[in-house]
């Protein structure tokens, strides 16, 4: 394993990141492909017989089971300072916004709820699950640095945003003197590099982590075109984000079976040997034991230039998709998140 440092924070972190959302009880079978917690730690066990140090899961996987079933792994396995957790929190409901609860009470109520799941007294990472359209992001960013203050966490990160709203929310936070998100998790793999429009080069520019989630698109980069699998087949959110896409996706997919092939490896192996050369670490969600396995052998691969522009070649822009596709503000929403405590910088 290879480990890195954690954008502007003094992480260090495994160039795969485990990502937690297959395990946790499956809601009587809503989720039929989720891991009960016998199989999701004897994959957690091997992550960190890997070297894998790096874990993300969420208060929203499996109603925070997820959280759950990965506390009590790591506290078999590992040793707390020996390993970086993160986890997500989700905006706040309806109800709260009618009862008059801030983003301030929710994010520490939220916190609160997902150290209990874990079993930990803080988190390294602590991540804003997607933007917020009913809560001012001043109120976000106060509530995240309350968090930090109280030690409860080291760091903060962003997932599904855009650009110019992560520029701008720390934009904010330095001139308000809060905490700054110090990574983003976003949406990004080869059949889906929209990240690469705006998002990464702010990244560069302001050494923010990119730690991409999706970095097998669904399985759709480890298996052959005329493959499936359960998930594959049972996945109506994976059919979502990808089933419009796939006639110009699968001739990609066979580049990355061709490349496999040539290397002697898996199309894992090749898909996130491609993706550790544009980010920091790889968010992989592991089923099997081989899933993990075979994703960190990717570290050690190297791919030349003439075989990233191969496999890179074919790509054509895509419509947003996924939580960015289905998170959308209403026009009074976009004005109110941005408008409250003279927020404009």
């Amino acid at each position: 394993m290879k480990y890195t440092t954690l954008g502007n924070s003094d992480l260090k972190v495994s160039r795969i990141c485990m990502g937690c959302m297959g395990f946790g009880d499956s809601q009587n079978g809503q989720h039929s492909w989720t891991l009960d917690e016998k199989h999701s730690h004897e994959i957690i066990r091997r992550g960190i017989e890997l070297g894998v140090n790096f874990y993300d899961t969420a208060i929203g996987y499996q109603s925070g089971t997820s959280e759950q079933y990965l506390g009590r792994a790591l506290r078999d396995f590992a040793k707390r300072e020996d390993v970086v957790v993160a986890t997500k929190f989700l905006p706040r409901t309806s109800e709260e916004i009618e009862s008059g609860i801030s983003g301030q009470k929710h994010i520490e109520k939220m916190i609160n709820k997902s150290l209990e799941n874990l079993g930990m007294d803080y988190v390294d990472l602590y991540i804003y699950h997607m933007w917020d359209w009913n809560t001012p992001v001043y109120d976000i960013l106060d509530g995240l640095n309350n968090v930090v203050k109280a030690g409860k966490a080291r760091y903060i990160g962003i997932s599904n945003c855009y650009a110019w709203q992560l520029a701008k929310a720390n934009a904010l936070a330095e001139r308000e003197g809060f905490t700054k998100f110090v990574s983003v998790q976003g949406h990004y793999n080869l059949i889906f590099r929209e990240e690469e429009r705006e998002m990464a080069m702010l990244c560069a520019e302001d050494n923010i982590a990119m730690t991409p989630y999706s970095t097998l698109a669904s399985g759709r980069l480890s298996r052959r075109p005329d493959e499936t699998s359960k998930r594959l087949e049972q996945d109506s959110y994976a059919k979502f984000k990808y089933d419009a896409t796939r006639g110009q996706d699968v001739k990609i997919i066979q580049r990355v079976v061709e490349t496999a092939e040539k290397h002697g490896v898996t199309m894992t192996e090749i898909s996130l040997a491609w993706l550790l050369e544009k980010v920091t670490s790889a968010v992989v969600g592991a089923t099997k034991i081989h899933h993990i396995e075979d994703a960190v052998k990717a570290v050690d691969l190297k791919l030349s230039a003439e075989e990233i522009a191969y496999l890179e070649e074919l790509y054509i822009p895509h419509s947003l998709t996924g939580v960015m596709a289905q998170n959308k503000p209403s026009d009074s929403h976009k004005k109110h998140v941005w408008s409250t405590r003279n927020q404009k910088i």
